[in-house]
């Protein structure tokens, strides 16, 4: 239904064509702005902004024209045109309701009497056209036209002009869809320009009562090994993974079923997603590791995710602290067992990540294992040894780091998520500060020389340190502070110590403290046969025992002397 552009008033006219131009331009050649001519629009009622300069749009709603006849409406829009020339549009488009004659068009092309603009109409003809591009603009535009003819014939729910007509029609095209099979309906959604059709049972016994099933033929080759596996996990034994099949792994999808859902499709894009039972889920969980002679080994508690089934057998999704185990049992029990896990260390702190690992680190070993749910077996079976020696290696490395850092923190009271990249000196401190936590002597290998500043006061003790024989030294600072992933922690005080020092060039330092210019003298403290100072925490225990430096014990790293 096209505008009734005589009958709709200045305000309509003014609200329609402004539409109209933000359609036309905003957003792509152009940017529109509307004047409010209440405080004055100095000649212009619409501005388009272009690369090719400002275009000025006047509107006047002059349904019947503007003949000689009506020289007032000509004075006004003569007066518009010289207003908006202050401007100095590129182009200047008058806009009216009405087909112009010759002698109206005649009078807006002298309009511009030699100035550099480009002068055009957008009349009745432009603005039907307009709308007919942007119909949905039109339609809006036309619903109190459509509202009075539809109450003339009673149609006004089927235009849809009410506020709860949508609804309504929504809900009695669900009851036609309900009524097209006794078991089987339709709910569906529109999505944008999609429609979601979702196929749902009438009542619990619909799948015996009328069956359907989906046959699938695939095209192998253009399906790769992970795509398999999933196809294998979601299909095969129900685990509620999420599956896409592209139009090139898919040659037909055939419904088979009642006839009025029946058919054959090519090439479509499959989206495969199990529903989970809910029945169960959160359910207490707990793995069981045996060891060869049937002892219990290592118990893991955690959570019920879902359980579920497929065409192969069933499966048991759980999550076992923050890590995700799948066990799928085949329905041949000759068939062996396979379990799936999956973890992210990221964001946890030591102590919780260490749970994570181990757990990991079993898996990795095999053996004999037990699922429970509610205290009831879930599954069970020998998990083959699937980790290299490599492997394996890794995981201790990362679990003495995660026991390290979780000593340090509890030391330090200072609790943050792991940090899993670190450098060479940060994973060296990290041990060092463990060991000094427990009590320990290390010998510190970032701590091959130390450098002293005389004061230059003459003493004894001082002039002992710089004989020619090796003299042991400690030093005590008031901290030991190291760097883990960006946080500094102090340790607290600490002893620096070595039994057998040799001082480089000790007799010029001895000199100058004689001769009273050893102040600012700085020496050089070197331990003997290349060792490192050895260190250890200022409140630990002393046993009576000598200090020898335990080992750090690190994969990889040469031990300090």
């Amino acid at each position: 239904m096209a505008i009734e552009w005589d009958r709709i008033g200045q305000p309509s006219f003014d609200r329609h064509v402004e539409a109209l131009l933000y359609r036309m331009f905003d957003g792509g050649s152009g940017r529109v702005i509307a004047v409010n001519g209440r405080g004055g629009d100095a000649g212009i009622d619409v501005q388009v902004t272009t690369d090719a300069g400002l275009r000025i749009f006047q509107l006047k709603y002059f349904p019947d024209g503007f003949p000689g006849s009506l020289k007032s409406r000509r004075s006004s829009i003569k007066k518009s045109f010289n207003r908006a020339m202050q401007h100095a549009p590129v182009e200047w488009t008058l806009v009216v309701p009405c087909t112009l004659t010759a002698s109206e068009r005649t009078f807006v092309d002298n309009l511009p009497n030699g100035r550099p603009v480009t002068v055009s109409v957008l009349d009745r003809p432009g603005l039907d056209g307009g709308f007919a591009e942007h119909a949905d603009l039109e339609a809006s535009f036309t619903r109190d036209q459509l509202r009075e003819a539809a109450r003339d014939f009673n149609q006004e729910q089927a235009l849809l002009l009410g506020g709860n007509d949508l609804v309504e029609r929504v809900r009695g095209l669900g009851s036609r869809a309900d009524n097209v099979d006794p078991d089987w309906t339709w709910d569906f959604a529109r999505r944008g320009e999609s429609v979601v059709r979702t196929l749902r049972a009438k009542h619990p016994l619909s799948h015996e009562a009328s069956p359907i099933t989906l046959r699938v033929t695939g095209r192998t080759d253009a399906m790769s090994a992970d795509l398999t596996a999933a196809i294998t996990r979601a299909l095969g034994f129900g685990i509620a993974e999420e599956v896409t099949l592209p139009p090139a792994a898919v040659e037909s999808l055939t419904i088979d079923g009642p006839a009025w859902l029946a058919e054959t499709v090519t090439s479509p894009m499959l989206i495969w997603k199990p529903v989970p039972t809910a029945e169960r889920a959160g359910a207490p969980v707990e793995v069981t590791f045996l060891d060869t002679s049937g002892t219990v080994a290592a118990r893991y508690a955690g959570r019920l995710n879902a359980v579920g089934s497929g065409g192969l057998g069933a499966s048991i999704d759980a999550d076992i602290n923050g890590a995700r185990l799948q066990m799928m049992l085949p329905f041949d029990t000759t068939a062996a067992a396979t379990l799936r896990y999956s973890f992210d260390l990221e964001g946890r702190e030591p102590a919780d990540a260490i749970k994570v690992l181990r757990l990991h680190q079993r898996l990795l070993l095999g053996g004999d294992l037990r699922l429970t749910i509610n205290g009831q077996r879930g599954g069970s079976g020998q998990l083959p040894s699937t980790g290299t020696a490599d492997d394996l290696r890794q995981v201790e490395r990362l679990l003495l780091y995660l026991a390290d850092l979780d000593v340090v923190q509890r030391h330090c009271e200072a609790y943050f998520p792991t940090p899993l990249t670190y450098t060479a000196q940060e994973r060296i401190d990290v041990r060092v500060a463990r060991l000094i936590i427990e009590g320990c002597c290390v010998a510190y290998p970032y701590a091959r020389t130390l450098t002293l500043t005389l004061n230059g006061r003459d003493d004894p003790t001082v002039r002992r340190l710089l004989s020619d024989e090796p003299q042991g030294l400690r030093i005590s600072p008031p901290g030991f502070e190291i760097t883990v992933g960006g946080r500094s922690l102090d340790i607290g005080a600490v002893h620096l110590f070595h039994t057998r020092l040799t001082i480089e060039k000790a007799r010029e330092a001895l000199a100058a403290l004689r001769s009273g210019q050893g102040a600012g003298k700085k020496i050089v403290l070197r331990p003997n046969h290349g060792e490192h100072f050895r260190v250890f925490l200022a409140d630990s225990n002393d046993d009576g025992q000598p200090l020898m430096p335990t080992p750090l014990g690190l994969d990889g790293l040469t031990e300090p002397r």
